[in-house]
């Protein structure tokens, strides 16, 4: 087996070296492309890049090491995207919300008055079904509906801030589920768009491993 003599870090020469041990000292960085050897009985000292043998150990131990990435980094990356996904649905569910909340509140309003005996709407509608409905919606069946349709508009609002901050899934999936439904969604005009944007958010496998 051939050996060689190399010039180490430390200047001083090294003899009956094996070219394992060169592989080894190549790959642990002790030695590189210009440092200087010669074959045990040769004369001639040249850099380890000139010997063919070593070619290959010393271009892998050249490559430039892989990006590293920490596990804290790569979950910072991931949680960062997750927030930006979520924002959007999450902005509209609160507008939703706000929205009906204020509905609910006029009503109740309405609903409180019509209680107390002032005429909130007029006395001659000449549509019986529109009649009919206006009756129905006030009064005290008004003021329970309003108070559920309340609820409900918190609901939507507390999970909408929760999912915007990557907080407890389950309440975020149960606002998006609560603000479709038609006849309890605070706003069905935007409830139902937003609603269906969220669930797809939230179902997002980059999503989901993100919330708290």
């Amino acid at each position: 087996m051939a050996t060689y003599t190399i010039i180490g870090g430390d200047q001083k020469p090294y003899s009956s070296v094996t070219a394992d041990d060169l592989r080894k000292w190549i790959t642990d960085g002790r030695l590189n492309a210009q440092s200087l050897a010669k074959e045990e009985n040769g004369t001639e000292w040249r850099p380890l890049s000139a010997f063919p043998e070593f070619a290959d150990v010393l271009a892998a131990s050249s490559a430039p090491p892989p990006p590293f990435s920490s596990p804290v980094a790569a979950a910072s990356g991931g949680r960062d995207a997750a927030l930006q996904l979520v924002k959007g649905p999450a902005i509209g569910l609160k507008v939703t919300a706000i929205l009906g909340l204020v509905l609910v509140a006029a009503g109740l309003v309405m609903n409180i008055m019509t209680l107390g005996g002032f005429q909130v709407f007029p006395q001659q509608i000449n549509d019986p079904q529109m009649q009919k409905l206006l009756s129905s919606l006030s009064g005290g069946l008004g003021i329970v509906q309003g108070i559920i349709g309340g609820v409900v508009g918190v609901i939507v609002l507390i999970g909408a801030a929760k999912m915007q901050k990557l907080q407890s899934y389950q309440f975020a999936l149960t606002a998006s589920i609560v603000a479709m439904v038609p006849c309890i969604s605070p706003c069905c005009v935007f409830g139902l768009p937003f609603g269906i944007w969220a669930l797809v958010v939230l179902n997002k496998p980059e999503v989901k491993s993100q919330f708290n």
